[in-house]
């Protein structure tokens, strides 16, 4: 059985452990408020592009045929796969459940050739670990995610995907939905797909629909992945605290648990020397 001053510095460790994780708390808290502004002041903007993009491609398909590199369909032998996971841990299953969802990608795509673009340093960590092949890594940059970064990243994979390096591109993110219940998403953001228009609105063109949709697609591409990011990293907050709301609660529980056996062990303590002292007195 364990002694006092060693159940009372175990006691002293938790309630350490337990003041840095209500801290790490509090520090996504405020993060997660000000990543959760961005991640929905951008929805709009994609949203409006999404209109823009069919209505500008409905119009250009009405005059003549379209041909768009960005839109050419091919045979899917070689494959791009862009995973997003976080630089830092302690956030639960958050990047366990992101490189579980690209393992089984890339396993069910076994006869593919798989190129992985690694945002994020757990998940660089993850597949230097297996062996795998990284077409890319990028490290710092989903903690504070910017449109320059996410248009470098972009402009890479395009023209990969004009020079027929690859025949798609997969991004697998961990969108932000709410707190309690994140939302895992596997899309195709090339070749891309021209949303359906909802209504068909008569443009006065300056310029031919064709040329316009040539610079529309790359920045639908641009802010595709942007988004990602941003969903990405509010997504991570929440996680982590959720996960550091669950560790505190955890700690208080330990200490609770350890404070009743120090109570124990000190009143059996007071009891043998008592029982001692009486068998003394009785001897004499």
């Amino acid at each position: 059985m364990p002694s006092l001053i060693d159940i009372r510095r175990r006691i002293r460790s938790v309630k350490n452990m337990q003041q840095i994780t209500k801290a790490m708390k509090m520090v996504s808290a405020a993060k997660l408020r000000r990543a959760q502004e961005r991640a929905i002041a951008a929805r709009p903007y994609g949203t409006s592009l999404d209109r823009m993009l069919a209505n500008v491609a409905a119009a250009a398909s009405a005059n003549e045929e379209v041909s768009q590199p960005l839109l050419a369909v091919r045979e899917e032998k070689s494959v791009q796969l862009v995973v997003v996971t976080s630089d830092p841990g302690l956030a639960g299953a958050f990047n366990a459940n992101i490189l579980r969802m690209a393992q089984k990608f890339i396993d069910d795509n076994a006869g593919k050739k798989i190129h992985v673009e690694a945002i994020g340093r757990k998940g660089r960590d993850y597949f230097r670990r297996r062996g795998v092949e990284l077409s890319g890594v990028h490290i710092g940059i989903v903690d504070k995610p910017s449109y320059d970064t996410a248009r470098k990243i972009a402009d890479k994979l395009i023209e990969r995907y004009s020079k027929a390096e690859v025949d798609a591109v997969y991004i697998c993110v961990n969108e932000f939905k709410n707190v309690m219940a994140p939302n895992l998403a596997l899309r195709r953001i090339l070749p891309v797909t021209v949303p359906e228009s909802a209504q068909n609105l008569d443009y006065i063109y300056e310029e031919p629909p064709q040329e316009l949709l040539s610079a529309l697609l790359p920045r639908y591409v641009e802010v595709q992945l942007y988004r990602a990011l941003l969903e990405s990293n509010s997504a991570e907050h929440a996680a982590r605290m959720t996960a550091m709301d669950a560790a505190s609660s955890n700690a208080g529980d330990v200490i609770d648990t350890l404070t009743l056996n120090m109570n124990r062990v000190r009143q059996a303590k007071i009891t043998r020397e008592i029982i001692e002292i009486v068998g003394g007195a009785a001897a004499l």
